[in-house]
């Protein structure tokens, strides 16, 4: 078995670019796609529940900051256990909300209309999807640490194969089945579908509020291991590692900023598509490759290399593009 000798994305950065300032590039790069998972989540509450209840003269800004308050218990959050509590009822959720949306499309396959699926790219809205489907993959900033937590290491390369191969069918099975069954407009059906379309509207808030815990514990560990290390901060934690009561502040202003951001920057969805051009892009697939080329240039076979060259290019593309 390997040792480890790196246990961050930030120690290799540190380690490959040979100084602090690589490292510190990739730690901003890594906080602010947390964050702005973390934004995301809160704009989507707003949304849901406008739209469960667009009758009842409240405004989005109304329901993120009702969705703010229930998130706010997130500052006291220090344990990952508890995080993955959280992460294991949103996963339920998921499956749940995923499984009424497919069956109810399946059986309204009359209302289909396969003449409208087409398959070709368009130049003014492909930069912006990819962006967003970048973003939706960036799981990178977690991957360390969660190898780190396997029992058995080796069985880490197989799970994230499967895990990324059936999750990218699934996303296209399902935006197929749904444009199948919507067509260009989504309009859905008008009385049946309101009851059905309310639940799955609150469903999936609440998996939005499950969902928000993981990138911003992250975040806050981003932010805690650059500043809160003695230099030039004082410590969250004491000698026990115990989390100091004030520490809890600084953790509730990360979550209120997300707020702020959440109800003040309009055209969410192409800020989403920029920052995944760049940042996720980054994170995904250019550092990775690279870090991989270089710490592993000398015991990798040529078509290894090749391949992460190849890698490389394809996210400097994909990013240019976006």
């Amino acid at each position: 078995n390997g040792v480890r000798v790196r246990g961050s994305y930030r120690e290799i950065a540190e380690f490959v670019f040979r100084g602090q300032l690589g490292g510190q590039v990739v730690n901003a790069a890594a906080i602010t796609e947390a964050l702005m998972t973390c934004i995301l989540y809160l704009v989507l509450c707003g949304d849901l529940m406008y739209f469960c209840f667009p009758g009842a003269g409240l405004s989005k800004t109304f329901w993120v900051s009702v969705s703010f308050v229930c998130l706010l218990p997130c500052a006291a959050l220090t344990s990952l256990r508890h995080v993955s509590l959280i992460s294991f009822w949103n996963t339920v959720t998921h499956v749940i909300i995923n499984g009424i949306i497919i069956v109810y499309c399946l059986t309204r396959t009359a209302d289909w209309q396969p003449a409208k699926v087409q398959f070709h790219i368009d130049i003014y809205t492909f930069p912006i999807s990819l962006g967003i489907i970048v973003f939706s993959y960036t799981s990178h900033i977690f991957l360390p640490t969660l190898e780190g937590s396997l029992i058995d290491k080796r069985r880490f390369a197989c799970m994230m194969n499967w895990t990324h191969l059936l999750s990218a069918i699934f996303k296209a099975l399902f935006g197929y089945i749904g444009f199948h069954k919507g067509g260009d407009h989504q309009q859905p059906d008008e009385c049946a579908a309101v009851p059905l379309r309310v639940s799955v509207n609150i469903a999936l808030a609440l998996k939005a509020l499950f969902s928000y815990p993981l990138p911003y514990f992250a975040a806050a560990n981003f932010l805690e291991n650059s500043l809160f290390t003695g230099r030039p901060l004082p410590s969250c934690w004491n000698e026990k590692r115990e989390f100091k009561c004030w520490a809890v502040l600084p953790r509730a202003l990360l979550v209120l900023f997300t707020f702020v951001v959440a109800i003040t920057v309009p055209h969410f969805a192409l800020l989403c598509g920029l920052i995944g051009s760049f940042t996720g892009t980054m994170l995904s697939f250019v550092w990775p490759a690279y870090f991989h080329l270089v710490l592993k240039r000398h015991a990798s076979p040529l078509y290894t290399r090749l391949f992460d060259a190849f890698i490389i290019a394809v996210g400097v593309l994909c990013g240019s593009v976006g």
